[in-house]
């Protein structure tokens, strides 16, 4: 039996910067404020997120963080 490793994508806009490349992200669709981090490709390319960026989320079916895959 195969596992059913597509992510979500959902998008929102930059509340909040913390330490540690985390952000708080305000949903488009609920207005729900969850904790995300940059992901590895965004890191490498030095591609900064500011507070008010719109932003593409990558979430796992099964939980876990939301990573920031996209800037708009």
């Amino acid at each position: 039996m195969a596992k059913n490793n597509n992510p979500i994508e959902k998008t929102g806009v930059v509340v909040e910067s913390l330490p540690n490349i985390m952000f708080k992200i305000k949903l488009d669709e609920t207005g729900e404020e969850i904790l995300a981090y940059l992901s590895g490709k965004m890191r490498l390319h030095r591609i900064r997120v500011l507070v008010g960026d719109k932003v593409i989320m990558e979430m796992e079916p099964y939980g876990g963080k939301p990573r920031i895959i996209k800037r708009l």
